[in-house]
């Protein structure tokens, strides 16, 4: 007996420690889960505001459904109010509209289409009527659904066109049934209304969030991004300290990274853009479209910078000894850092251009540096055959020279989106008048008198 009882209490002394274990990791996790969901609030606080405002807007919706007076008007079709806000209100203003006008309208030619259609096939008599009726949601269905890979419907009105084939569906198929058609569909077009009119007013008046004003910022904030990356290369591979062989683990080599894989995000903040009304210094016809080529130029000089630094990478660890002269290594060295740093000051008066959008004058003279570095980098590459036996730097400067291209062509597009979305001239002198100073006064004033 005393055997068996030792055995128990060391059975239970042997468990007591792994249960406490197991809450000690469930209160790390917890711990760990709150620290999460703070990070996201802090980095966005409009993620939390808009939270608010999705149970601000099921809220009011929900009255159709707990008010006797409306819910007498409405019946059971009041839930429709509750479904269409869970579905149609997004983060963005621009994305609620989207969404919502393309429920609002498929949903009323989609019920009017499935009532016509119930009246149509009601003259066959009631065998001929489910018939035609089967016929007419074939058809609509099957020209529908082909229409959603039509690139122009599929980035627009995908939504629509998918709401647009429930619709008619539901309608056409439930009134072979359903006696009061009408009188449904009416109660389900205006509870799908007034969830649509919800959403949108919620999420146009109360602390909006403008998908255009995202798309606008996102641009400028990749331009920095890669100057920030041309600095790195200025300061730690050509600059006065500089060491190729610590540069593993840079963090400028990985700032650009986060840019190639932005395109999804783009297209979709510029969908959202064209649906938005008016706003702060971007008007209904602003050209979004523009961004998204200013976008896919970038992310060309992202790849570029990629490549450069995958190979940067790899110099470091091979640690090659260089045989050209040291004049010569000097040369390319100047010819490389006034590159990079020429590139990285055009990027960053492009980012300055964009947010304060100004026309970017100061960011042609930098491009045209860097360009002018670029020939004569090219030059001592053709002309010095003792160059190319130090390949790895041949190697690096023509990498630096393939982004200046890049950084060129962004200018441009940047040029154009300046001149589509007239941006502000940053020349605000237009005249001035030097008054002549008279014999008694000083003669070192000199009196500028400027009139805009």
């Amino acid at each position: 007996m005393d055997v068996e009882q030792g055995n128990k209490e060391i059975a239970i002394s042997q468990k007591w420690p792994c249960l406490g274990q197991f809450f000690a990791k469930v209160k790390s996790a917890f711990i760990g889960f709150l620290k999460k969901i703070k990070k996201i609030a802090m980095d966005d606080p409009r993620r939390m505001i808009h939270a608010i405002k999705v149970g601000l807007t099921l809220t009011l919706v929900s009255t159709l459904y707990y008010v006797t007076p409306l819910f007498d008007g409405f019946g059971e079709s009041s839930m429709w109010a509750v479904l269409t806000v869970v579905v149609v209100m997004e983060y963005t203003a621009g994305g609620t509209l989207c969404k919502g006008l393309n429920r609002a309208f498929a949903t009323v030619i989609a019920g009017s289409l499935g009532v016509g259609a119930h009246h149509i096939a009601a003259l066959c008599g009631q065998k001929g009527e489910a018939i035609l009726l089967a016929l007419f949601v074939f058809l609509l269905a099957a020209s529908a659904t082909f229409s959603r890979f039509i690139p122009e419907v599929k980035a627009r009105y995908d939504y629509g066109v998918t709401i647009f084939i429930l619709t008619f569906s539901l309608v056409a198929v439930s009134s072979y049934r359903v006696n009061e058609l009408v009188k449904m569909a009416h109660q389900r077009v205006s509870t799908i209304a007034i969830g649509v009119a919800t959403c949108l007013c919620t999420s146009l008046f109360v602390f909006p969030v403008w998908a255009g004003e995202d798309l606008h910022k996102m641009v400028a904030s990749n331009l920095d991004k890669l100057a920030s990356f041309l600095e790195g290369i200025e300061t730690e591979c050509f600059g006065e300290k500089a060491n190729f062989e610590s540069l593993e683990g840079k963090p400028f080599l990985q700032v650009y990274k986060s840019v190639l894989n932005s395109k999804a995000t783009e297209d979709s903040l510029c969908n959202f853009a064209k649906w938005e009304p008016c706003h702060g210094n971007f008007s209904f016809r602003h050209p979004w479209k523009q961004y998204q080529n200013v976008g896919g130029l970038i992310r060309q000089c992202a790849a570029s910078m990629d490549a450069l630094s995958s190979y940067l990478t790899s110099f470091s660890k091979t640690k090659p000894k260089f045989k050209a002269d040291a004049e010569l290594q000097l040369e390319i060295q100047s010819a490389c850092r006034e590159m990079s740093s020429e590139s990285a000051n055009a990027l960053r008066e492009l980012s300055l251009a964009i947010r304060s959008m100004t026309v970017p004058s100061l960011a042609r003279c930098h491009v045209s540096a860097a360009t002018s570095a670029a020939a004569n980098l090219r030059t001592v590459l053709s002309n010095d055959i003792t160059v190319w036996e130090t390949v790895h730097v041949a190697m690096i400067a023509s990498l630096l020279a393939e982004l200046v291209n890049c950084i060129k062509e962004i200018a441009c597009s940047v040029d154009e989106l300046a001149e589509l979305a007239q941006f502000k001239s940053t020349d605000s002198v237009h005249s001035a008048a030097v008054k002549p100073v008279l014999e008694e006064e000083t003669p070192q004033q000199v009196a500028i008198d400027i009139s805009s």
